[in-house]
């Protein structure tokens, strides 16, 4: 797949700028995805998650589309669903041409291996994770994708010791085995490309607080739903309501 030296060049950029001074290891990997596959940092087509990359389902998509992907076909695997338990199971089959016996993939979500932001959603989930999937069969990626993760929720809780109460906490601390509200919020911020600092005088706002390390975790909670929901749905009213926390620039005379 051809690709622009453009795209190389903007993506080098975002990735110092979101991540800093990156490994030799990390930078060549980008590379050779950007050669490869034309994924954009800026478009949200890859992340780097704990040293490495992930791809995203829409960074999956734009290849499908690039490659004129003939369809995919999703259906239920019934057998293996529960709805009761919002426990689903899907199979995909990507057709890469017209006339191509097809790429299958499945994927399955269920409560325990599916963020908290997103319970209630489990048959979505499983569906896109089985896009995914028969995608990266379809044109060998050999990469994970980044909603296929089932570390995002799936950790059981400890046990607690003797005579100790829930935590309190803003969510600094993870408390119960799965990810810091912390690293959810940095998540989204480097997923949908937002400006921290914006985001930290929003989430004060939002919370009632001088600063978000002030907020109870529940709170917390309820604006890191908010900020996925506003992002995925329309993500253009969500900066123009983050720039509305910018600092006045002052107007010379």
């Amino acid at each position: 797949m051809k690709h622009s030296p453009s795209i190389w060049r903007r993506n080098r950029k975002s990735a110092r700028l979101i991540w800093g001074n990156l490994d030799r290891k990390a930078i060549d990997q980008l590379r050779s995805l950007t050669t490869e596959y034309c994924l954009s940092i800026a478009a949200g087509d890859v992340l780097l998650l704990n040293g490495r990359w992930y791809v995203t389902h829409s960074g999956l998509v734009g290849i499908a589309q690039r490659n004129r992907c003939s369809g995919i076909r999703t259906a239920v695997v019934s057998r293996f669903s529960d709805p009761m338990a919002y426990r689903w199971v899907f199979r995909a089959i990507v057709y890469k041409t017209s006339g191509s016996a097809g790429f299958v993939g499945y994927g399955d979500a269920d409560p325990s291996n599916v963020s908290a932001l997103v319970h209630g959603a489990e048959m979505r989930v499983a569906e896109t994770r089985a896009v995914n999937r028969a995608l990266r069969k379809a044109y060998g990626i050999g990469l994970c994708s980044v909603e296929e993760l089932g570390y995002l929720s799936s950790t059981p809780e400890p046990p607690r010791s003797k005579g100790t109460g829930p935590s309190h906490s803003n969510g600094n601390g993870s408390g119960n085995g799965q990810p810091r509200l912390r690293d959810r919020l940095c998540l989204l911020i480097r997923q949908h490309q937002l400006d921290p600092t914006l985001v930290k005088r929003y989430a004060a706002d939002f919370c009632g607080t001088q600063e978000i390390r002030e907020a109870s975790r529940d709170l917390v909670e309820s604006f890191i739903s908010h900020l996925s929901e506003w992002a995925a749905k329309d993500r253009s009213g969500l900066l123009c309501k983050l720039n509305g926390y910018a600092p006045a620039q002052e107007v010379q005379p």
